[in-house]
């Protein structure tokens, strides 16, 4: 079963459960997958799935940091549930030291060279650990090796 068909078969589950709440995310989900596909005219495969997952919880997490700073707890409260659903929906992220050994892997392989080779590197690493680690955590690993180069 694709991702996609999963994300349909758990917003039935949480309609006869009346789960007014993980209903709502998915529903959001679904929607934000279907403007893609309208979009660019293109059937979503689950590698486009989990990007567009990826990227709804980086936004989640974007509003819990400014709604916590903005003192509306009841708010990020929110957010942070709807980070624990579409979280289901992602794949198992790595660890910071499984990203640090990639990232070191990718970087000789390239033969990078200093911060000068940043975007080469990211590029790479983009391509080799989309969806399985959070991006964040990997530019912070690609500089710290791309320093000891």
């Amino acid at each position: 079963m694709s991702l996609k068909n999963q994300i349909t078969e758990d917003m039935k589950t949480a309609m006869r459960a009346k789960d007014a709440e993980r209903l709502g995310t998915i529903r959001l989900l679904l929607a934000a997958l279907k403007q893609k596909e309208v979009d660019e005219r293109i059937e979503l495969d689950d590698a486009m799935v989990v990007a567009i997952v990826d990227k709804l919880v980086k936004q989640r997490k974007d509003s819990v940091a400014a709604f916590t700073q903005g003192g509306r707890t009841d708010l990020a409260d929110k957010e942070a549930a709807e980070i624990k659903v579409l979280e289901v929906y992602l794949p198992q992220r790595m660890s910071a030291d499984e990203v640090a050994v990639e990232v070191r892997a990718i970087v000789a392989e390239l033969g990078a060279k200093g911060p000068g080779d940043m975007g080469k590197v990211m590029g790479a690493v983009k391509a080799r650990l989309a969806g399985k680690a959070d991006m964040g955590q990997v530019s912070a690993a690609v500089k710290a090796a791309l320093a000891s180069a």
